[in-house]
């Protein structure tokens, strides 16, 4: 029988090498590489007779009787919305995020809500003690809820307590990188030990049914710590986003393949746990209404959740030969872009004026409807004329400085409806909204008839 090779796989990003490097020749990092063994190939002997023992999959029809699928509801709103109106039974869920964000207070409340409910729920901690469990649950009033904690790193007395505990609703593994399983010679934490614990669990959680939610780690860059393929096998990937030094917290769903994408669900961090933000616009708008130059209300749209934010200009006189651009919050290319549109296109000019742009209240835009808002702040920045604090700006530019219609657009302007602003801006092209908004629409077409009106 022929032995498994032994590789060398960076502990970074997975790439697997033959020999010893100092440097991974994928993603760069260094002193990443350790050995681990590999696999026989299944193109070899013992390849052959594993296929010929094998036994053929049932092939199925899309069509079936089977009820649809059923959903574990925390009972915490935003994070129901974040996982998709509920956890659907039977799904694999990776957490990340970075240390002291509060994943295991989030998912401590969210076990010890499911086991209030009736459901049989189970916390596995490889990172603290079941005393220390406990005095968190104590500091949340969580003392009297029916969950059941333990203290376990290893795979298989993991899964031996599952079997043993029945069939549990919800499961916790706080986290990955501290497990190991027998079937690998490698210490907890690498690639290999995280790969093979992923795998063992998700056949759990397919096989048995139950809400599996493991946490992940994160890198310096903000990835989630260990090999990508991870992030392939499980069903949804939350990331809890936040700065320590503030209470604002998003849980944002990059994939679930049951639910919508990009949703987030907004919490504030108290002594006594996280609470839910029912209205986050409010916590994204300044409550300054002295009308500052620079400051525009961009109506945008985060999954499916309508959020008005407000995007912040500023311009001074560069001391320097090259004036900065600095951004918070928001896509540096896309500011350069834009400003290149405002000066070839509407003949504006930023030559010697540093830039900067930040999108109040910490949370990050990625959608392109931002485009007009930015615009209209850097305008009212370097005029020197307020905007008004009852408008709002949405829409996509182009490098014609043509605006382009955006999704959404009625869920945008009954958001802010109902926030008490009374006119828009909009691109003019897009669907009508001329029942959906009580307040004054004003239909650009190009991006310089913006700029004409600030003279």
């Amino acid at each position: 029988m022929v032995k498994p090779s032994q590789d060398y796989v960076c502990q970074s990003c997975g790439a697997v090498s033959t020999k010893w490097q100092g440097k991974c020749p994928a993603c760069g990092a260094w002193n990443s590489l350790s050995q681990e063994g590999s696999a026989p190939s299944l193109a070899g002997p013992a390849g052959l007779k594993a296929r010929r023992k094998a036994k053929a999959a049932a092939i199925e029809s899309l069509s079936s009787d089977e009820p649809p699928l059923q959903r574990i509801v925390t009972g915490i709103g935003e994070l129901d919305r974040a996982a998709g109106e509920g956890f659907a039974q039977g799904s694999a869920v990776l957490l990340s995020g970075e240390p002291g964000i509060g994943k295991s207070t989030l998912l401590l409340q969210a076990a010890a809500a499911i086991a209030n409910q009736g459901h049989s729920a189970l916390y596995f901690s490889g990172e603290e003690a079941t005393g220390q469990i406990r005095m968190r649950a104590g500091r949340l009033g969580l003392s009297q809820s029916p969950l059941g904690l333990a203290a376990e790193t290893c795979v298989e007395r993991i899964l031996a307590t599952v079997e043993q505990a029945g069939a549990p609703d919800f499961i916790v593994v706080d986290s990955i990188q501290t497990l190991w399983t027998e079937t690998i010679e490698s210490a907890p934490g690498t690639v290999s030990q995280v790969r093979a614990s992923m795998q063992a669990l998700i056949a759990l959680a397919k096989t048995r049914g139950p809400v599996l939610v493991v946490v992940g780690h994160v890198t310096k860059d903000g990835q989630i710590a260990g090999p990508k393929v991870i992030e392939h096998m499980v069903d949804t990937v939350l990331t809890f986003e936040g700065e320590t030094n503030h209470n604002l917290r998003l849980l944002r769903a990059t994939k679930n393949r049951f639910g919508p994408a990009n949703e987030i669900g907004v919490f504030d961090m108290h002594g006594d746990g996280l609470r839910e933000v029912p209205n986050p616009s409010e916590l994204f708008l300044s409550q300054d209404t002295t009308g500052t130059p620079g400051s525009a209300i961009f109506a945008g749209i985060e999954g499916t959740r309508p959020l008005l934010v407000e995007i912040q200009a500023l311009l001074a006189p560069s001391p320097y030969a090259s004036p900065r651009r600095s951004v918070v919050g928001w896509d540096q290319n896309r500011l350069a872009m834009i400003l290149a549109v405002l000066e070839a296109r509407c003949g504006v000019k930023f030559g010697v004026q540093d830039v900067y742009l930040n999108v109040a209240g910490g949370l990050r835009v990625s959608e392109p409807a931002a485009d007009l808002a930015v615009a209209a702040a850097l305008l009212s920045a370097l005029s020197g004329i307020a905007l008004p604090r009852d408008c709002v700006y949405f829409g996509e530019a182009g490098l014609s400085g043509a605006l382009r219609p955006v999704q959404q657009m009625s869920v945008r302007l009954k958001e802010a409806q109902k926030l008490g602003f009374r006119s828009a801006f909009i691109p003019a092209a897009g669907e009508s909204l001329s029942n959906g908004f009580a307040g004054q629409l004003t239909r650009l077409a190009q991006l310089k008839d913006l700029a004409a009106l600030f003279g």
